[in-house]
């Protein structure tokens, strides 16, 4: 297909697409280009087409061109060219997706930030180009915009179901009910909108993070370690991970493997963002980087699709992604706490010079709650000096006053609604 001809063909049919909208913050300006990323699935290409639309862009406003489409292009400017000839005039946008599939990307690229006449958005495949690789190659001009799967404000949006402060018995249900399906099916936009079955759609997902992500890119040999150390970051969801049990388990089965791999394993998994490792507070960065991390899954589908149904951990990996789709950037302003004595408090989230304390529980009553989180988290905010406690429930909702201090009981329904617009950007 001619360039011409692709785009006004790829305009036509963006006006045809059903869009979602996003609730992800972007503040674009001319110094910086946009770099979107995230998981596989998660929807990045679709969210240019929702900055579009929020945008009000019209035909003449932008350009748009996914190079994994087949289209004929040698030079970025090109694209400019055939755009100025249709519409007489330069565009404000460009966006710019799958960018690895044009080679010498980041040449072009950088050629029309220097520029500075023009909003620029790139999007990249994890198998070839990761997010770090974005930036080093666009000379620190890049600045990322992380697209995960759907919040549950966006999830409620995506499926026609209306936002209310007070909402009615029926009303709260049916949040409830969709909440209870997201806990288990996770929220990628492909399975929250029906698209297709969550067992095929995860089994098509691991393939692709195992083997085109991870052991292509990367060129490793040793994929039964692999694999092995990815069913570990599994089972251990929302749960302490040690590369040494790991590295024990694998010697006990034969696998020679050394832990300097399987620390390089760590990295790689959160470089193709397939989950987090939480790391615990502490009271320097270096002592933190040593300390034995929690491991979250970017989507809790993943879990059940593996291990089952486990309430507990599911909803506490939901409410670790919440809050990394809120903004707050894992072992930058949101840790773990844990005593010397194994007392343990789920998240720890600082703003400013504010501390939040978060305790997760499956419970639909006072009784339920147990007594061990209580008591770590009157510790913790003794430890800490933070008066901001929170007990996220399944449907229980309270204060209560515990070893003098207060303690709000919220139900992760409403917990999950409580957020403002997503930060989309790294902090």
């Amino acid at each position: 297909m001619d360039l011409r001809s692709y785009m006004l063909t790829r305009k036509e049919v963006l006006k045809g697409l059903d869009v979602k909208e996003r609730l992800i913050e972007v503040r674009e300006n001319r110094n910086f280009i946009v770099s979107v990323v995230g998981p596989r699935r998660a929807g990045k290409t679709y969210f240019l087409y929702h900055l579009i639309r929020k945008r009000g862009l019209k035909d003449e406003d932008f350009v748009l061109i996914n190079f994994e489409e087949p289209v004929a292009l040698k030079e970025l400017d090109e694209a400019l060219a055939v755009h100025q000839e249709i519409y007489g005039r330069e565009p404000s946008y460009i966006f710019l997706d799958e960018v690895q599939a044009f080679k010498g990307w980041e040449r072009h690229v950088y050629a029309l930030f220097e520029r500075k006449r023009y909003y620029i958005f790139v999007t990249g495949s994890s198998s070839k180009l990761l997010s770090r690789e974005i930036a080093t190659q666009l000379r620190g001009r890049a600045f990322p915009v992380y697209v995960y799967p759907f919040s549950f404000r966006e999830t409620l949006r995506a499926r026609g179901v209306a936002e209310s402060k007070h909402y009615s018995v029926y009303g709260e249900a049916q949040v409830r009910h969709m909440l209870s399906l997201c806990l288990r099916n996770g929220f990628f936009p492909d399975i929250v909108l029906g698209n297709i079955e969550p067992h095929r759609f995860f089994r098509e997902f691991i393939d692709l993070v195992v083997y085109r992500d991870i052991i292509e890119r990367f060129g490793l040999r040793n994929w039964r370690a692999l694999e092995m150390f990815l069913e570990s970051c599994i089972s251990s969801n929302a749960a302490l991970f040690s590369v040494h049990k790991v590295y024990n388990s694998l010697r006990s089965q034969g696998l020679r493997v050394s832990k300097k791999t399987l620390y390089a394993f760590q990295k790689i998994v959160e470089d193709v963002n397939f989950g987090f490792f939480l790391r615990k507070l502490e009271p320097s960065r270096r002592k933190a980087a040593a300390s034995i991390p929690k491991f979250y899954l970017v989507d809790n589908g993943i879990y059940t699709y593996f291990e089952g149904e486990n309430l507990g951990r599911l909803m506490e990996n939901v409410v670790f992604l919440e809050l990394v789709k809120r903004g707050y950037t894992p072992n930058v302003d949101l840790f773990y706490w844990r005593s010397a004595r194994g007392e343990e408090v789920d998240f720890v989230v600082r703003e400013g010079g504010r501390v939040k304390l978060i305790q997760v529980t499956y419970a639909s009553g006072p009784d339920e709650v147990g007594r061990r989180e209580l008591e770590a988290l009157a510790k913790a905010s003794r430890s800490l000096g933070s008066p901001n406690l929170e007990v996220v429930t399944w449907s229980y909702e309270d204060t209560l006053e515990i070893e003098g201090r207060k303690i709000a009981f919220v139900p992760l329904w409403k917990w999950v609604l409580a957020g403002g617009a997503i930060g989309g950007y790294d902090r």
